[in-house]
């Protein structure tokens, strides 16, 4: 009997994993591939998943990793620097090979005590008032107390569950791969320069040892299950460019669509999504593995919660109250993104106009925050601006707030050293510090690091903790 079981051992399935285990919940992930992906694409973190990585001390064994680069130009592709003085210690993009990040969440998971089996397929599963029970595609069944799909796109979870996945299929097809070339880099430099005043789908960057990233609009759209050849990305180079630029030995190949979907319901009883099993958009931007991760982070502690025993009534049910609205935002941002990537007229002069608002520091600010999830503010009622957003990682006496985070627990930041978290003290830690760089008196953070009660009153404060910790033990 486990407490959880988590389809899919993705970037969403081990971060979840890995905060359950913060809370000793026993938990098993099953990934059905026997085989961790052999292609490295390179995935973006952005700003609110370093911060994530930072509270739970994975960031510098992530960082050595990865390659930082400015949080900036990413907007459609619109080539603007970064906002001056972005909200954060961590105002940058890590580029990271998608395996590489993978492997590390899935290693941290594994040491805090989860348990990984590969090549095991969920077929099916029932679900009652004590549990769910689970069953594989070799016929074995599994019991836990929870199911958490947090498979793909093409979820089987999701499926089974009869959730709908409403939105719109696929209009555009990109084509994306890594492969050698057969022409001389300031060749190549040139043409994409000429082809990217217009055709925002198209690029080749030098990954390194006469190997190229390789971007370039597909004929049409097809089975996403069907990978394209080499003569597939010749053939559309000719047509894009006028040449193949001689491209070889590729690494790897792959398809991408715009499709845009949103599941209608995050939980049905005992079984929850999570991630792309959750919704499913266009890679511009690069949110689609940012946003998994800040899903299972959200999910993480109030599942825990549940299962320990002191979750208020509610508490679960705020994971797709708070996580559905900013997927809904995802979505719209990346369909205006892809709009503005069009070689039609009308979006090529608002992709102007864009160009020119975005000159305003205001406007590349809101779009940055927007795209790397600092901006996000959690509805938790009336309140001071910071009341539902993240606190960024301010000096402490004793260092950095976030290296207070690393348990996965409650934090109270006194400044005034009069409060107490009393009975709450098993799942919320106490920190007085009058030196703190706040504006403001106190404040309570959840586990998620976003801001759930700032004041200086002690009732006050007892109801807030109630409202997210529970009943005090005593």
């Amino acid at each position: 009997m486990f407490d959880v079981i988590i389809a899919g051992c993705g970037p969403t399935g081990a971060m979840l994993a890995a905060e359950l285990r913060l809370h000793d919940v026993r938990v098993l992930v099953l990934e059905k591939e026997t085989e961790p992906a052999s292609f490295v694409r390179i995935v973006s973190l952005h700003i609110r998943s370093l911060e994530l990585m930072a509270m739970r001390g994975l960031l510098n064994r992530t960082l050595q990793h990865g390659r930082q680069r400015p949080a900036g130009g990413f907007f459609a592709a619109i080539p603007k620097p970064a906002p001056k003085s972005l909200d954060s210690a961590y105002a940058y993009l890590l580029g990271i090979p998608q395996p590489v990040i993978e492997h590390l969440l899935r290693e941290h998971a594994i040491e805090l005590g989860a348990q990984v089996r590969r090549g095991c397929a969920v077929a099916g599963f029932e679900q009652d008032d004590e549990g769910v029970t689970v069953e594989l595609a070799d016929g074995e069944q599994l019991r836990s107390r929870y199911l958490v799909g947090c498979d793909g796109g093409r979820s089987t979870v999701r499926k089974l569950l009869g959730v709908g996945f409403p939105g719109e299929p696929s209009r555009t097809e990109t084509l994306m791969g890594e492969m050698e070339v057969g022409v001389p880099q300031e060749e190549i430099a040139a043409k994409v320069t000429e082809i990217r005043e217009t055709h925002q789908r198209f690029w080749l960057r030098p990954f390194g040892e006469g190997v190229y990233s390789v971007v370039v609009p597909a004929a049409g759209v097809s089975d996403r299950a069907e990978p394209p050849t080499l003569e597939d990305f010749k053939q559309q180079l000719r047509t894009t460019a006028g040449t193949d630029f001689g491209v070889h030995s590729p690494r790897w190949m792959s398809r991408f669509g715009d499709a845009t979907r949103l599941a209608e319901r995050y939980r049905v009883g005992r079984v929850l999504l999570a991630g792309d099993a959750a919704h499913i958009h266009p890679p511009i931007g690069g949110q689609g593995l940012n946003l998994g991760v800040q899903d299972a982070f959200n999910l993480g502690w109030k599942l825990a919660a549940q299962i320990r025993g002191w979750a208020p009534e509610t508490l679960l049910d705020t994971y797709q109250a708070e996580r559905h609205p900013v997927a809904e935002d995802v979505l719209d941002n990346t369909r205006a993104q892809m709009e503005l990537l069009s070689t039609e007229p009308g979006p090529q002069a608002v992709r102007r106009l864009l160009t020119e608002l975005m000159d305003f520091d205001e406007v590349n600010r809101y779009l940055i925050e927007k795209i790397t999830a600092i901006g996000i503010r959690y509805d938790f009622g009336e309140g001071p601006g910071l009341l539902g957003r993240r606190l960024r990682d301010i000096d402490l006496e004793r260092g950095h707030l976030y290296g207070l985070l690393h348990r996965g627990r409650g934090l109270l930041l006194d400044r005034t050293e009069r409060l107490t978290v009393g009975g709450w003290s098993d799942r919320v830690d106490y920190l007085a510090d009058p030196t703190a760089e706040l504006d403001v008196p106190c404040v309570l953070l959840r586990p998620d690091g976003h801001v759930a009660w700032i004041g200086d009153d002690q009732q006050d404060l007892d109801d807030h903790l109630s409202r997210w910790f529970g009943m005090p033990a005593n």
